[in-house]
């Protein structure tokens, strides 16, 4: 099974415990997620994040239902935290965020996440086809709605 790895970095307005209170807020995961996927936060609110915190999703991929339980692996408020796939669409989903400081009022966010498909050369195909393509998207949505909504958060705005 390969392990493949997406990396992104994006400064964000904001402190590092304000961006990284953005992102403890599950409910959250989908403002920035891109409408077509419809993805749902199942788990009831409010979720009190730390390790060990379960959460469950609803989405469609492509229009196929999913349904995806991930496990918070580390929480070190407002630094950083890691999220798991415990079930779900990939062979492994392990997604580190990480939040410093950039100067007195903005924040350097980066995401790491190593996913596998499994599935051997048709696992591999997918990735090369559709898969990655599908990830990049995600995460420039999430770049592009990031800045916003956080910009309408500090404003006072809901």
């Amino acid at each position: 099974m390969r392990i493949h790895t997406l990396r992104r970095e994006q400064r964000l307005p904001g402190t590092p415990g304000e961006v990284f209170g953005f992102f403890a807020e599950a409910a959250n995961l989908e403002a920035i997620t891109p409408a077509l996927l419809r993805f749902q936060v199942i788990t009831p609110q409010p979720i009190e994040m730390r390790v060990g915190t379960l959460i469950q999703y609803r989405l469609r991929v492509r229009g196929v239902p999913v349904s995806w339980l991930t496990s918070i692996q580390a929480w070190e408020a407002p630094h950083r935290f890691v999220d798991q796939q415990v079930r779900g669409p990939y062979a492994l989903w392990h997604h580190t965020h990480t939040f410093e400081p950039d100067g007195a009022d903005a924040t350097i966010m980066r995401d790491v996440v190593r996913y596998a498909i499994g599935f051997g050369a048709l696992g591999e195909l997918a990735d090369r086809l559709l898969v990655r393509r599908d990830l990049e998207a995600i995460f420039d949505h999430r770049a592009e709605r990031v800045p916003a909504l956080l910009a309408q958060r500090r404003s006072g705005g809901s």
